[in-house]
Formats: C-alpha cells, sequence, structure tokens
C-alpha cells in the first residue's frame, strides 16, 4: 500500500481531489437551505475514494445507492455477532454483501474499459504491484482491497473535514490569514485559484495552512486511540506489561496532556508556527495518526485532502452557521457535531461577491 500515498501517487490525485471538491462545494452553494456538513463531508469523501482513488466510473444516481449501502454496513461493522434476522450484524452483513457486488461490477467495468484515462489511481497501482511481486490479484483480493482503501478514506476524513469547517466558522481571523498566505503564494488572486497554481510542491509550502490542519487534527483528532500488541515484556510507571498483552494508548489524552501543549483547549494554529513548534519536543507529543512502524498509511492523503478542501473553502466560498449556537461534540464513533454541523453556504463571485442564484453552469463539472 505504500506506493499508493507516495509522492508521485499524490501528485497525480490531485487534480482529481480538486474537482471533486470543487464540484462539492458548488453543489452546496447552490442549495437555498442549510446542509448537514458531517453527512455531506461523508458523501464527498466516499465520492472522492470511488472516483480518484479507485477510479471507478459509476453514474451519480449508483454512486448515491452505494453511499446509502456503505453506511449501513459502516454502521453495523461493529454489532455484536448476534446473527438473527433483525439484528444489526445481519444488516451489516447484507449490506457487505450487497456491496461487494456493487465493487465487483465497477472492478470489472474498469479493467474492461481503460480507454481515456490520464492518471493512475490507487487501485491501478495495486494490480501492478501485485504483478510487479508476480501474483495476479484475485477478484476477491481487489473487492477487499478496494473496500479497506475506502473505509480508511471515508470516516476519519469526514470527521476532520467537519471540525475543519467548524473552526473556520468560529475563528474568521485564521481564514482571513489562510487567505493572505494564498495572496503572498500567487495561488488567490482577485478572488480566483490562479491556474495552475495548485501543485503539490505549491500546497507544500503553505506553512500557515499546514499550521491549520496540524491543530484541527490536535483538537479534535478523529478516532481516540490505537491498540498494540507487546512484543517484549516491559515496565511502565511500575507496572509489569507482559509480552503478548495487547495495550491501548489514547490518541486524545496525550494531546491533552502533552507538557509542550500551552493552553491544550485553545484553538491556536500559530502553536505550529516557527517561532513555537510546540510538536518539536519530544517523539510521541503529536500523533493524530498514530505512531511507530505502524502510522497510519494514508496520513499524507487526508492532509492533502483538507488543506485542498481549506483553500477551496478560503477561495471560493462564504459560509455561515445555520443556528443559534455551536453544537456540541460527540466523540463516537468518530469525532463529530452532535447535529451534524448545520451551515449555509454561498457562491462567490471571482470579486468575492455573493452569488444569489445557482446556475447550470455552476453545477456542470462532474468527475
Amino acid at each position: 500500500f505504500s506506493k499508493i500515498f507516495s509522492h508521485e501517487a499524490l501528485e497525480s490525485y490531485l487534480p482529481k481531489i480538486q474537482l471533486v471538491i470543487k464540484d462539492t462545494l458548488r453543489a452546496w452553494s447552490s442549495n437555498p437551505e442549510s446542509i448537514n456538513v458531517y453527512h455531506e463531508t461523508q458523501k464527498l469523501t466516499f465520492r472522492m475514494a470511488i472516483r480518484v482513488l479507485l477510479g471507478f466510473r459509476i453514474p451519480d444516481e449508483e454512486l448515491n445507492r452505494l453511499f446509502e449501502v456503505y453506511q449501513q454496513f459502516v454502521e453495523n461493522v461493529f454489532s455484536l455477532p448476534v446473527d438473527l434476522p433483525f439484528s444489526g450484524y445481519r444488516r451489516g452483513i447484507r449490506a457487505r454483501e450487497t456491496l461487494q457486488k456493487g465493487l465487483e461490477k465497477a472492478i470489472q467495468e474498469k479493467l474492461q474499459n481503460t480507454q481515456g484515462k490520464d492518471y493512475a489511481d490507487a487501485l491501478d497501482i495495486l494490480i501492478e504491484s501485485g504483478k510487479e511481486h508476480g501474483k495476479e490479484l484475485t477478484m476477491q483480493e481487489l473487492k477487499d482491497g478496494t473496500l479497506e482503501l475506502i473505509f480508511a478514506a471515508y470516516a476519519t476524513t469526514a470527521s476532520a473535514s467537519t471540525s475543519l469547517i467548524m473552526q473556520l466558522l468560529k475563528h474568521p481571523r485564521v481564514l482571513e490569514k489562510l487567505r493572505e498566505e494564498l495572496r503572498s503564494k500567487g495561488i488567490l488572486h482577485n478572488g480566483c485559484i490562479c491556474e495552475g497554481s495548485l501543485r503539490l510542491d505549491n500546497i507544500n509550502s503553505l506553512h500557515y495552512l499546514d499550521c491549520v490542519i496540524k491543530e484541527v487534527l490536535r483538537l479534535f483528532t478523529p478516532i481516540s486511540g490505537g491498540y498494540r500488541t507487546v512484543l517484549q515484556t516491559f515496565e511502565l510507571d511500575g507496572f509489569q506489561i507482559p509480552k503478548g498483552w495487547s495495550v491501548m494508548y489514547s490518541i486524545r489524552d496525550t494531546h491533552d496532556t502533552a507538557p509542550v501543549f500551552k493552553d491544550v483547549d485553545v484553538f491556536d494554529p500559530d502553536r505550529f508556527g516557527q517561532g513555537r513548534s510546540e510538536d518539536k519536543e519530544g517523539r510521541f507529543h503529536y500523533l493524530p495518526f498514530g505512531g511507530g512502524v505502524r502510522t497510519c498509511l494514508g496520513k499524507h492523503l487526508a492532509k492533502l485532502f483538507l488543506k485542498a478542501l481549506a483553500i477551496e473553502l478560503a477561495s471560493t466560498s462564504r459560509f455561515e452557521l445555520a443556528t443559534r449556537t455551536f453544537p456540541k461534540i460527540t466523540l463516537v464513533p468518530v469525532v463529530h457535531p452532535a447535529d451534524g454541523l448545520k451551515v449555509k453556504f454561498f457562491g462567490l463571485d471571482s470579486n468575492q461577491n455573493e452569488i444569489l442564484t445557482g446556475t447550470d453552469a455552476m453545477l456542470g463539472a462532474t468527475v
């Protein structure tokens, strides 16, 4: 899987990621009502996984149906394994079977239709990697691989995307500082993203944007922790932890108690700036993607997606909270607002003026 998230692979995904995000924001802005951000970012990250990572050319209607089935699968994936007709476990199994059929159809169509490809997606890389190692992947292995890629790109990225939007709403100065950086780097000019300016190296040079994403992931880490198996007996605070035991480490508690972070409850992207660099002191104070050799392989893709989303939000959208107060945060199964976060989006023209009505042309971009 490492090749799937290499620098070269990310470079090839980037234009497609931008197109999916741009198309989604147009749709949000054309909606006369407020949207449920958490639900919509789930749809966005699912679409990104299907269209960009897997390169499936699935019609929108079928994509929406597949999304609903996938949601049923995710909602029941951790159900108690009680195989009764109306149990969550049975619903999860049925959803997985339906999902596998849909994925198999998409994979077969992809393998038969290789015309018009302008980049190598993650599934292409996975297939070629198998061939390089002298192993033709079976259909079941391909289905399992695609499901794993979707699962990895879905819930946690939707959670972080929702947290990003909420923090930009809460902190308009942060949003304006992002715009200033985009202008200073020649990416944003007269309210428009300059054509050809969003390359991977340009995005990686945006230091304040990197600080914003880091702070979102510090304060609102999507998952609470992870598990590891003890390879060698060790002692911690006077307690012996035997070899072979499973241990859980808490990402959230680590971020809350790490002494390097000042005012831990405050959203402050500048803590990661060059003057302070609070994440540089010690190896395991900041670990939104886990730590050690089993750190999340997709972390660079997730950060790239969040950065691309932040750039589009700062450049082409105006948005405001549609409720009187900000919602409470729920931690299970991943961090998200209790009401999903209700937000009204407005389109902007090239002079950052609000566009009052949507047009067919605005909705024309598809992937």
